[in-house]
């Protein structure tokens, strides 16, 4: 459901202020002019804002190509209201070191950042502002706001700012292209209520959470053979405590292929068979090329003609 702001605009929800790293993933996806943007105070409240109907779709990070998944977006995912995944976005990541206007970077003792930022930054601050204190930021650019709403100690020298936020912002540079990976890049993926899925491309990537279907040994195992007998590669696996004790969890998993691949309905059908909770979260566009190849006897091609050949069988037709 789009188009439901108050101007009749879709609602796009985000990680803010403006400026952000995850603004610039929103502006892939639409431009200001044509839905209304509202930026939230951290990733939780994006997605819960799709939630609770104050907004028609949510643009958050899910991984870093350096510091990895984002583990809050995964589990918010996980559980409450079903929502699906319906496309994604690659935002390089550098950083620009900035404050207000009169500050040197030699008198710097403090420095705001998101902790992603920090930790992506922090050989580089190490090197270049050596005993700097990290003040943690929820986002990116919410030290800018801060340093551009007057207030006179803000409890920080300078901040790790994307750079389209230091001038709107007032700040001055003191170092750019802050990185310790100059090729670090953030996936973000656009969020919404269950739907039609979009069409496969050919380029494609399903997500899904699954539970193990039991705790004994060869579990993990028996769920993973579900996507290799078929040909599924998985280009993401990763535990997740499911919360209600110790020693429980649940599998995140980005597989490559679409729900309308024979292939990938295959792994589906066999997962829900032997695993007490899948939860799909759907098939959508790639933006990089797959990892793994097709394998023989796993194109849609190969499954359709097995699946004539049994259904002869069954009415006499072969042997």
């Amino acid at each position: 459901m789009t188009g439901t702001g108050h101007d009749g605009r879709p609602r796009y929800a985000y990680l803010g202020p403006a400026g952000t790293f995850t603004e610039a993933a929103l502006r892939q996806v639409a431009s200001p002019d044509d839905a209304e943007y509202l930026p939230q105070v951290d990733v939780v409240s994006a997605i819960e804002a799709v939630r609770a109907d104050r907004a028609d779709h949510a643009v958050v990070a899910i991984e870093n190509s350096v510091e990895g998944s984002v583990t809050a977006v995964l589990d918010t995912l996980a559980t409450g209201d079903p929502l699906v995944l319906q496309r994604e976005m690659i935002v390089p990541v550098s950083f620009v070191l900035a404050a207000r206007p009169g500050t040197t970077i030699g008198s710097v003792r403090r420095v705001a950042a998101h902790p992603h930022a920090w930790a992506q930054c922090r050989r580089w601050l190490a090197e270049h502002v050596p005993g700097a204190e990290h003040v943690p930021a929820t986002s990116n650019t919410a030290p800018a706001a801060t340093f551009a709403s007057g207030e006179r100690h803000p409890g920080f020298d300078a901040a790790l700012v994307p750079p389209p936020a230091v001038g709107p912002y007032g700040l001055v540079p003191l170092a750019e292209g802050v990185a310790d990976n100059h090729h670090a890049v953030t996936r973000f993926v656009l969020v919404g209520r269950p739907g039609p899925v979009p069409p496969r491309t050919g380029s494609d990537k399903t997500t899904l959470v699954v539970h193990l279907p039991s705790n004994q040994a060869g579990a993990l195992l028996e769920m993973l053979e579900q996507f290799a007998t078929r040909g599924v590669n998985l280009s993401r696996i990763e535990s997740r405590p499911i919360g209600d004790s110790l020693g429980r969890y649940s599998f995140s998993i980005d597989a490559e292929g679409h729900v309308d691949d024979e292939r990938m309905a295959e792994a589906l059908m066999g997962l829900h068979r032997v695993c007490p909770h899948v939860r799909f979260l759907g098939s959508y566009p790639r933006v990089d090329r797959p990892h793994g190849d097709v394998r023989p006897g796993t194109f849609d091609a190969d499954f359709a003609a097995a699946r004539t050949w049994v259904e002869a069988l069954r009415e006499g037709r072969a042997h």
